[in-house]
């Protein structure tokens, strides 16, 4: 099974309140829309467990392929390996990005513009105003 998933975290003043945003599809269509309050945390720690929240439903879907869209350039970079971890506070996330990439055969993460993710961003906000 093929998923693409799009992530993204949002912290309103860094650090603030965050929520992370997670939109699923499945062969193109919308499979799962995911909206989680992350209390009060920095932008990029709410980037990094979007990414998770979404690879763990993958792994849990029996996803085989995977394609991950973010719009945070550093969490791309770094799991992609082009930048190294330097944050104390990212580097279990980044471990924990690693382990579930590992658990699934074919991973694809990609950085995409602000603008073609509305969906994952919209959900990271209601997911704040909301408190989900």
């Amino acid at each position: 099974m093929e998923l693409t998933i799009f992530t993204d975290g949002a912290s309103r003043n860094n650090p603030g309140e965050a929520g992370a945003g997670i939109f699923i599809l499945r062969d193109g269509e919308p499979l799962e829309r995911i909206a989680r309050y992350l209390g009060t945390t920095t932008n990029n720690i709410a980037e990094y467990t979007a990414a998770i929240i979404g690879l763990e439903q993958a792994v849990k879907l029996g996803a085989s392929s995977v394609r991950l869209n973010a719009d945070s350039e550093l969490l791309v970079k770094q799991i992609n390996g082009q930048y190294r971890v330097k944050n104390e506070g990212l580097k279990p996330l980044h471990a924990k990005v690693k382990e579930l990439i590992a658990k699934i055969d074919n991973v694809k993460v990609q950085y995409i513009p602000r603008e073609k993710n509305k969906e994952a961003d919209a959900l990271a906000n209601k997911a704040i105003d909301e408190k989900l």
